[in-house]
């Protein structure tokens, strides 16, 4: 599957932005998809994801700020970032990985098979 991510920009602290995700083929339900981010200078991390029945998981520092959900019509995933703090500075790539309805909800990048080119998100204080 091939993904493209869209939605970054420049944002005050404790703005929202939504960043979108789009993926080809006809098999996105069956995928297991992810965020993760990449500040300058530091390793790639995981933001969130969410499996094929809508489950969830998030890391700790973005819990009760960012929501991440997706629409299997639209081959989309979201990722709604909410009181953004200087932090949050990154670029942030969605992934999927094809898990065929397997509840797993994966927070290691290397479980990931396919990844979108990546969306700057930069918070000012």
């Amino acid at each position: 599957v091939q993904l493209q991510a869209s939605g970054g920009g420049l944002v005050q602290a404790g703005g929202s932005l939504r960043l979108s995700c789009t993926a080809s083929g006809r098999t996105f339900s069956e995928y297991l998809l992810g965020w993760f981010r990449q500040a300058p200078g530091k390793e790639r991390e995981f933001v969130a994801a969410i499996n094929w029945s809508g489950g969830t998981d998030y890391a700790d520092f973005v819990k009760g700020r960012f929501t991440i959900t997706r629409d299997n019509a639209k081959n989309t995933v979201y990722l709604r970032m909410n009181s953004l703090k200087p932090e949050d500075t990154a670029v942030y790539y969605c992934a999927a990985r094809r898990t065929r309805y397997s509840l797993v909800l994966s927070t290691r990048w290397d479980e990931y098979d396919s990844w979108g080119q990546g969306t700057l998100v930069t918070v000012s204080s």
